[in-house]
């Protein structure tokens, strides 16, 4: 009995196949909602080192709506980024109130963009200081340059490195520093690579016009059949990554860790840091993004999740403080 569940739950994490892979676009117009929820059941607030302010689960009637894989937070502007290539910006107040909302697609990108193996948007990061945005795109291994508020496409590139990453497994997780390097990290290993590891690039600046070759090295995911989703730098400097698995029958499980860029070296290997885990009681899904936006009482981590349009999974919207870690702990 164990097993059967376990295989319909799969089924229903698992999006469907209608024999075209056809990259149904979102209905632009169509109204969408946000509604509060809670972290924990028994009420409580803390998950980790995280301390949970507030959260939503955004919902429409338009079963295209979700598949949010990454976002920015500029103010109290939201951008969040689908897996297929579209978009859902709005203003969002303290008191969880929506206004200015708008949704529009990707001006260019890998391929036709007819199938959505060429808008598999998974990553995003943006300069604070030109509002240039710039994506990861799985199955072609690319990272794409655009104008402020995706005006436009500006620069593309493949890097060589990435060129062995797997299709489903690429550029899942960006950074760009506030020193204006870019960190990428692969979602999963190539074929016949460690399984414990996971391939990261270091580029001096821009990737799509950085002349140097990106410093190599790996990161490590807790064990267990974690991989790399997302990742944004905190004001400390250090990197802030999700972690998600696939655990049946409970589904998706993600482990939050830190790392330090300073300890970056050429072909060494970065140990992520555990500092929470959405598991058992707590509120846990497909957490696929990841950002860091201002409050009037300092950086609030927002955590939003990818529900691959499926009846058993949400598009929640999470708002954390991180804590400092218990004494005696590092």
């Amino acid at each position: 009995m164990r097993l059967l569940l376990s295989l319909i739950l799969a089924l229903l994490l698992v999006p469907g196949w209608s024999g075209l892979d056809r990259n149904a676009p979102l209905d632009h117009a169509a109204p969408f909602s946000l509604t509060p929820v809670v972290i924990r059941r028994d009420g409580g607030n803390r998950v980790g080192q995280l301390r949970f302010l507030r959260g939503y689960r955004l919902t429409s009637n338009d079963p295209v709506f979700g598949g949010w894989s990454s976002l920015t937070v500029v103010g109290d502007r939201f951008t969040l980024l689908s897996d297929g290539g579209e978009m859902l910006r709005f203003n969002l107040d303290s008191g969880g109130r929506v206004r200015a909302p708008e949704m529009q697609s990707l001006p260019a990108g890998p391929g036709t963009g007819w199938s959505k193996e060429d808008r598999d948007s998974e990553s995003m990061v943006r300069d604070p200081r030109t509002g240039q945005l710039w994506v990861g795109f799985e199955n072609w291994n690319a990272i794409w340059r655009y104008a402020p508020g995706f005006a436009r496409a500006e620069r593309h590139v493949e890097p060589r490195e990435m060129a062995g990453w797997p299709p489903n497994g690429g550029p899942e997780t960006m950074v760009r520093l506030s020193d204006g390097r870019f960190i990428v990290i692969a979602e999963q290993t190539r074929d016949g690579a460690p399984k414990d590891r996971r391939e990261a690039l270091l580029f001096d600046g821009d990737p799509t016009e950085s002349r140097a070759r990106p410093l190599r090295f790996s990161y490590v995911p807790p064990p267990g059949g974690f991989d790399p989703s997302d990742a944004t730098e905190l004001p400390d400097g250090r990197i802030i990554l999700l972690n998600r698995r696939l655990h049946l029958p409970g589904g998706f499980e993600v482990a939050v860790t830190t790392i330090d860029p300073k300890a970056i070296r050429p072909g060494g290997r970065l140990i992520g840091a555990e500092i929470a885990r959405f598991a058992g009681d707590v509120l846990h899904d497909n957490y696929e993004g990841i950002a860091v936006g201002p409050d009037a009482q300092g950086p609030v981590i927002w955590i939003v999740s990818d529900d691959n349009q499926s009846i058993s999974q949400q598009s929640l919207l999470l708002a954390f403080r991180l804590e400092p870690a218990p004494r005696g702990r590092r």
